[in-house]
């Protein structure tokens, strides 16, 4: 993509890119939950999004500095590029090093590798905390079925699709909506590009102090519940960063928003991990967040018409629209999960 001369390059590789993402996302999603107890599912999830976003930080800057410039006659933006597409690299040697999740390995028939994975991991645990392990929870129904597509549209996972797919819908307007737009919109406020620029630094660093706050609650506080009270704020602090003027105050509800924006992605995050069980969780999972993909890439010509319609006011109530939307559904309809096993609520 760092290469291409036309925009219809640029979108091809953007779009090939993507799909490896969505399928890391996806498979991340899926391997966290099946591999942490319940009692840390949460603070996991919090803890993976706190390293995630670390990136997000780091890329604005490197916008900031790179992009207005022109380092060994290429221009800024393909350096930002290149830099983001190495760490594909450090993933592939990271990933020789995970264990297997044992759930997937025994739902396959591989009691014994199973065995030896959970074996290696109590024995590390053991180790770092120097302590006997906690005794294992009551045993939990086994799993029936054959994890087909079907299956996710068999009750009580039908439901829960369902709920899950509108939630993603109108969620990624509210997180898209504002982070992949705050130098646009701080632009479309009086402000010059260099300066938006800076002032998205800025915001941008509270990306991974997001989730880091959030390991604090995240498993003392039902996860539909954070989910709600991050929707709550991106529609409340989105209002009022519409309506200011002032530097200081446009940085502080920004840093708001983005707080109030990774809460949402880590408890989400975990939540829809949680909703269906491990034969179809990868699937049901893949199908879901693709909700979000499709809305983030209506974001981007909604967020537009809108601004160009307007201005910084209508883009933001519509992403207040969005966030109602996401506190009805899940507050209203979203099953509770916190300190459940995976296997009780998947029943």
């Amino acid at each position: 993509m760092a290469f291409q001369t036309s925009g219809f390059a640029v979108d091809l590789w953007r779009f090939i890119a993507g799909i490896g993402i969505g399928i890391e996302l996806v498979t991340i999603d899926t391997y966290v939950s099946e591999l942490v107890p319940s009692s840390h599912r949460g603070r996991a999830y919090a803890y993976n999004q706190f390293l995630q976003f670390l990136a997000v930080p780091l890329v604005a800057f490197l916008a900031w500095l790179l992009v207005p410039r022109t380092p060994l006659g290429l221009d800024g933006w393909r350096w930002v590029v290149l830099i983001g597409s190495a760490g594909a690299i450090f993933v592939w040697f990271i990933r020789l090093s995970l264990p297997e999740s044992p759930r997937w390995l025994a739902r396959h028939g591989r009691l014994a590798d199973a065995e030896r994975v959970v074996a290696g991991i109590e024995n590390r645990v053991a180790a770092e905390s120097g302590g006997k392990l906690l005794p294992p929870g009551p045993p939990q129904r086994e799993e029936a079925g054959e994890g087909t597509f079907a299956e996710i549209w068999q009750p009580p996972y039908d439901r829960r699709a369902i709920l899950m797919s509108v939630f993603n819908f109108f969620q990624t307007f509210g997180y898209y909506g504002f982070a992949a737009w705050v130098p646009t919109l701080l632009i479309a406020k009086g402000i010059n590009v260099t300066t938006s620029l800076e002032y998205a630094f800025i915001i941008a660093v509270a990306n991974p102090v997001g989730p880091l706050l959030g390991t604090l609650i995240a498993d003392r506080i039902e996860r539909k519940w954070q989910i709600c009270l991050g929707a709550l704020g991106i529609g409340v602090f989105g209002m009022l960063f519409a309506n200011s003027e002032l530097p200081a105050m446009l940085i502080l509800l920004g840093v708001l928003v983005t707080l109030c924006n990774n809460l949402m992605s880590f408890s989400f995050h975990s939540y829809q991990s949680e909703l269906f069980p491990t034969r179809i969780r990868s699937r049901a999972i893949g199908f879901v967040y693709s909700w979000s993909r499709l809305s983030a890439a209506l974001s981007g010509l909604v967020v537009a018409f809108l601004l160009n319609l307007g201005g910084v006011n209508a883009v933001f109530a519509f992403i207040a629209f969005a966030m109602a939307i996401v506190v009805a559904t899940i507050g209203g309809f979203g099953p509770r999960t916190r300190g459940l096993a995976l296997e009780a609520i998947a029943h």
